[in-house]
């Protein structure tokens, strides 16, 4: 008893220490060229082009032809998703996909909000730009830019614009109301893939944010999970001053002592800042520590060899389904791999899955939407040491990969202003429950401007 108090004291000590000790400091701008070949000399086109969602009789043919020769290895007996994804309900999707999927129908659900290209840093940037239909009268609306992760695209913000923009006809009040950029990460369906190694979400951020001056923001607020999340988090530590505020559902925190207090959580919970709702999240640490190894196997293979699976996954329509929906059951929620199915329809409904496979499928980006693994894993970066000062949001999902506590998410975010345990959803927090998202984005930016 003795001997844990003395070391909780000691903990905390240390993380005074840490956490004290640091200076508030921003990445260098700096700039970037990550087309092919040399630089030009010439200065580059900033013009904005407006871009269309297209597909054609010869893409859906080749898509079906490839469906039609799949090879399949039955499931062990009762595995359910306990080995991946389950080849017998890979052939309900395998039927529905070939048969009553219409991606027609879903390229001109695509192409109802605006769609544009832009080149910077010799990459050609795809970002949709949905402004308010209804904007009252007087009123400004918020920029806010949207970033996705992996792997997930633009789409996954489709359902929560409307609640973001047109907030009035959708069962909210019009107090707030934004005008919203979702720019897909270069390498990532319609933007442009890099052709130089070494390019992270430090340079994506820059690029970001040389895309929201070219839309004429100076001031504007951010909001991203998984690589979006830090991706944001970058731009917040290179051009603060430019970030009204940054909402998360998801946080990289690298540089955390308070992990170290976790075997010591479960008794002196109270004494690290956890609530009873963190403790019954995080523990027992046994469970979610081996959730976290079970569903991590992909992250390294991506941060060694993208290359090599991104050969198989491009060539394979089925594969890359199989591959890319598995993480829609278990990031959803770790308990679907309990199930026959994997309970993705319980959430989600096929065509929006195959949508965004199709993203991935149609536009060739499998292995370049991968490397982004291998340029951001394995190094020691500048960013994973800097705290992040702008005002911070902070929506904690209970299905999430790993919870965060919110004295946790305070030590790399030190003026974290709303931290909201939300009541369900997972990791895909804008795509499985757009309006709980948009109603704490809303809240967040509330607070952020009654300061």
């Amino acid at each position: 008893m003795w001997l844990e108090i003395l070391l909780a004291s000691v903990l905390g000590f240390v993380i005074y220490w840490f956490v004290s000790k640091d200076k508030e400091e921003t990445l260098p701008l700096e700039d970037g060229w990550w087309g092919p070949g040399v630089r030009p000399t010439a200065g580059e086109d900033k013009s904005i082009r407006p871009f269309k969602v297209e597909t054609s009789d010869e893409e859906i043919n080749d898509l079906h032809q490839r469906i039609d020769r799949v090879r399949l290895t039955p499931p062990l007996e009762d595995s359910r998703f306990h080995y991946g994804f389950n080849s017998n309900y890979l052939k309900k999707i395998i039927s529905y996909w070939r048969n009553e999927f219409d991606w027609r129908k879903q390229v001109e659900i695509l192409n109802k909000y605006p769609h544009f290209k832009t080149k910077i840093e010799g990459l050609d940037i795809h970002f949709i730009h949905v402004k308010p239909p209804n904007l009252p009268s007087g009123q400004t609306p918020k920029p806010l830019l949207m970033v996705h992760g992996w792997p997930g695209s633009f789409y996954e913000f489709y359902k929560i614009i409307p609640f973001l923009t047109d907030p009035k006809n959708h069962g909210l009040s019009d107090e707030h109301v934004f005008e919203v950029i979702c720019p897909s990460i270069p390498g990532y369906s319609f933007s442009e893939a890099s052709s130089k190694k070494g390019f992270n979400s430090v340079a994506t951020a820059r690029i970001f944010y040389k895309l929201m001056l070219r839309l004429g923001f100076q001031k504007f607020y951010i909001q991203g999970g998984d690589w979006g999340a830090l991706i944001c988090t970058n731009m917040a530590q290179l051009v603060p001053s430019h970030i009204k505020g940054l909402h998360l559902n998801m946080a990289l925190i690298l540089r955390n002592f308070y992990t170290l207090t976790l075997p010591l959580g479960r008794c002196f919970g109270g004494l690290f800042g956890y609530t009873e709702r963190d403790m019954e999240l995080i523990y027992p640490f046994k469970k979610i520590f081996f959730s976290l190894l079970r569903e991590s196997g992909y992250l390294h293979i991506q941060s060694t060899k993208p290359d090599t699976v991104g050969c198989a996954l491009n060539d394979s329509p089925v594969g890359l389904a199989a591959y890319i929906l598995e993480k829609f059951s278990t990031w959803t929620n770790s308990e679907f791999r309990d199930l026959e199915d994997g309970g993705l329809e319980r959430k989600f409904s096929l065509d929006d899955l195959l949508t965004g496979i199709m993203l991935y499928w149609t536009t060739g980006t499998i292995t370049s939407s991968q490397r982004f693994y291998k340029e951001n894993l394995g190094q020691v970066n500048k960013h994973e040491m800097l705290k992040v000062y702008v005002p911070t949001g902070f929506a904690a999902f209970p299905c999430e990969l790993m919870h965060l506590p919110e004295k946790w998410v305070k030590t790399k975010y030190p003026n974290l202003i709303s931290y909201s345990y939300m009541p369900r959803g997972g990791h895909f927090a804008a795509f499985e429950e757009p309006e709980l998202l948009a109603q704490d984005i809303r809240k967040f930016v509330g607070l952020q401007e009654r300061q």
